[in-house]
């Protein structure tokens, strides 16, 4: 927090049988309500957590805590039972979709990522349209999918059933446009309304007008037309806070025009002391910062 650290993400291939092993029961939950004591701390997420260990003091713990994030990123594979016992999943489709609900009625304004395989051996058209079935029913905000490939030493790649090359890319590109039609629905239903967005990068166009990018709450990228500015001082920083409406929507991420409001914050401070720090030292993205007078010489 000192760093100016605003928002942590807690990394884990089943991140929510944190504790587990030492049989602390429900220990993932608790350290999720004790990140919501941690002062400066604005934003936590996590991820990946698995089906199987998804419990409902994790939901409440999600949904009464101020500083954890209201989007779930839970990988999926696949919709199909019977392929997902093939890759020694512990859960099922209904498992799966349960966890859903219970997480929407608990945080109606929640979004749902996943990563989803297709072309796993043995895969038929009839298991990849239960993935694609169950990818309406979830209406997922983003789906990272995944093209099955045989990896040597691995189970899957002694089994037998392997799918063809051409039918894996034919299935992989219908699920890339199924999901892409959902995603753009989903982000058009945001469109009119509000999000605070922490400010990640920034660029200018020909026009020098600065184009702007930001996470929102629910992990949704926002582009935006950062407000005018003085030559002496920047009004928003990577780091800070904006409240945006949103005007447009497409498949991968939304658009809005005028700033709302502006809230600094100790990760813009941070951004300025090293920007700033940079300037002092010559540097400027690890590259030496030559003079104009330097330039002009050395190219005669």
């Amino acid at each position: 927090m000192e760093q100016g650290v605003t928002e942590i993400t807690l990394l884990g291939q089943n991140v929510n049988a944190y504790g587990v092993e030492l049989g602390e029961q429900g220990a993932f939950a608790r350290l999720l309500r004790a990140c919501g004591e941690v002062d400066g701390l604005e934003r936590v997420r996590f991820m990946s957590p698995h089906p199987r260990d998804f419990t409902d003091d994790v939901i409440d713990a999600m949904a009464e805590t101020a500083n954890v994030m209201p989007h779930l990123h839970m990988p999926l594979q696949s919709g199909s039972d019977r392929i997902l016992q093939a890759m020694r999943r512990s859960y099922r489709r209904s498992r799966y979709l349960g966890i859903l609900e219970r997480v929407r009625k608990a945080i109606p304004e929640a979004s749902i990522t996943t990563d989803i395989i297709v072309g796993f051996p043995g895969e038929s058209d009839e298991d990849f349209e239960a993935t694609l079935s169950l990818c309406d029913e979830a209406q997922f905000t983003a789906a990272y999918t995944f093209q099955y490939s045989k990896r040597p030493g691995t189970p899957a790649a002694e089994m037998e059933d392997q799918v063809p090359a051409e039918v894996v890319k034919e299935r992989y590109e219908r699920l890339h446009r199924h999901q892409e039609a959902i995603a753009l629905g989903v982000n058009q239903r945001a469109i009119g309304r509000e999000f605070e967005l922490l400010v990640t990068e920034s660029e200018s166009d020909r026009e020098g007008i600065r184009r702007m990018s930001g996470k929102s709450e629910d992990a949704r990228l926002v582009h935006f037309t950062a407000p005018h500015q003085d030559s002496a001082e920047e009004i928003v920083r990577p780091g800070d806070f904006v409240t945006v409406e949103i005007t447009e929507a497409k498949p991968f991420y939304l658009l809005a025009s005028d700033v709302k409001r502006i809230r600094p914050s100790r990760g813009g401070d941070a951004f300025a002391a090293r920007r700033d720090e940079a300037e002092r030292s010559g540097t400027l993205l690890g590259m030496p910062k030559l003079s104009r007078a330097t330039l002009t010489a050395a190219l005669g």
